[in-house]
């Protein structure tokens, strides 16, 4: 019997190519596990109204980690039109199987690491080490809205003075995100980062967040933040606002190590720092909990690229790399980032994003070979 059981759940588009190219290296470091296939994405919401059906939460139940490829989200009305006719007016509605699996496990913190490798002729910067934590579970993702509001919703939301300008507008033509945080996940989310960069060696921790703005909900991110950093003196607590910070980010990254943020400001920092060390082809993330985590690469399906085996699989490498550590085979995660590391500097072998021509499959190889 294998030490591990692995969900595999390769989604849309590209998921398979790269998941195909994260086995390669999974089985050249000799991870002893057995991986599951589980069925996610699109096709699945088109024939059975559901992007995650049971059978795929039941199979993660199982299993001590997941690995997800990519999957394709579209926007209500076009998710609605492509169901399949038995399906159409039954009033289903596409959630993202991502969110729902953050949700349903509680996988509270995504972490999203961003390193400049020596030698990527992409980085903006070669000394670029940034580390994200974003809430992953609440926040505008938690997916509280409401298209026309209920009645009830409309008259709780006129006790509020600043309600009054909408008095003539009615509840067909008013669309809701709440955006909900708990005090809980806002100190879990700081202690987090706190945690990761006293382990680490970092010595600063920055809070993202609009309190100038959005009073109570930034207000208490902040407030926790504040809280926790008293127990990590020798971390220097920095605070700054969603769009100063992605100027700065352009402007000076090698300033900034780990930046802590809720779940909508989190995902745009993320993927902006993810380009200034070369794009989503090497954006990796960890969604993470207290009894499980799932790994991914953070760039989507990418359909138009789909069978062509094209796109750069180091960002979901670097997933493997990151479960291997959650995994505690600390030696093998070692191994794969000192391959990346190494094939990365050599530049013989590059994907079309990187200027080259080599495959999914032959930078998987490439790496995999690299391995000690």
């Amino acid at each position: 019997m294998a030490k591990y059981r692995i969900a595999w759940l390769p989604g849309d588009g590209v998921g398979s190519e790269v998941l195909e190219a994260a086995r390669t290296v999974l089985d050249k470091v000799g991870l002893d596990a057995e991986y599951i296939h589980g069925d996610v994405g699109w096709e699945f919401w088109k024939t059975e109204g559901n992007p995650l059906p049971e059978r795929t939460i039941s199979l993660l139940k199982s299993t001590n980690a997941c690995m997800f490829g990519a999957i394709t989200s579209k926007p209500k009305e076009e998710a609605a039109a492509e169901l399949s006719p038995k399906l159409q007016g039954k009033g289903l509605s596409y959630s993202s199987p991502i969110v729902m699996l953050r949700q349903l496990f509680n996988l509270h913190t995504n972490l999203r690491p961003c390193k400049a490798y020596a030698g990527n002729s992409l980085n903006l910067r070669d000394d670029i080490d940034l580390v994200v934590f974003r809430e992953n579970t609440e926040g505008l993702y938690s997916g509280v809205e409401f298209h026309p509001i209920p009645e009830q919703v409309r008259e709780a939301l006129n006790t509020h003075p600043k309600m009054r300008r909408f008095n003539n507008t009615a509840n067909e033509d008013i669309a809701i995100s709440v955006r909900l945080f708990t005090r809980a996940a806002c100190q879990a989310i700081a202690r987090d980062a706190f945690e990761y960069a006293r382990k680490h060696g970092y010595t600063s921790v920055t809070v993202v967040e609009k309190p100038n703005v959005i009073r109570e909900t930034s207000g208490l991110m902040i407030r926790e933040a504040d809280r926790i950093a008293r127990d990590y003196p020798e971390i220097t607590l920095g605070k700054a606002n969603i769009d100063a910070m992605c100027m700065w980010l352009v402007k000076n990254p090698q300033n900034y190590s780990i930046l802590v943020a809720t779940n909508l400001f989190g995902d745009i920092i993320s993927d902006l720092a993810a380009q200034l060390v070369g794009g989503l082809g090497f954006a990796s993330a960890g969604n993470i909990g207290d009894n499980y985590a799932l790994f991914e690469p953070t760039h989507g399906s990418a359909p138009k690229y789909a069978g062509q085996y094209k796109v750069n699989p180091i960002a979901t490498i670097r997933a493997a790399k990151m479960m291997l550590d959650y995994l505690t085979e600390k030696e093998k995660a070692q191994q794969v980032e000192h391959a990346i590391e190494s094939v990365i500097a050599e530049g013989r072998v590059r994907t079309y994003d990187m200027g080259g021509s080599s495959s999914t499959i032959e930078m998987a190889e490439a790496i995999a070979a690299a391995i000690q």
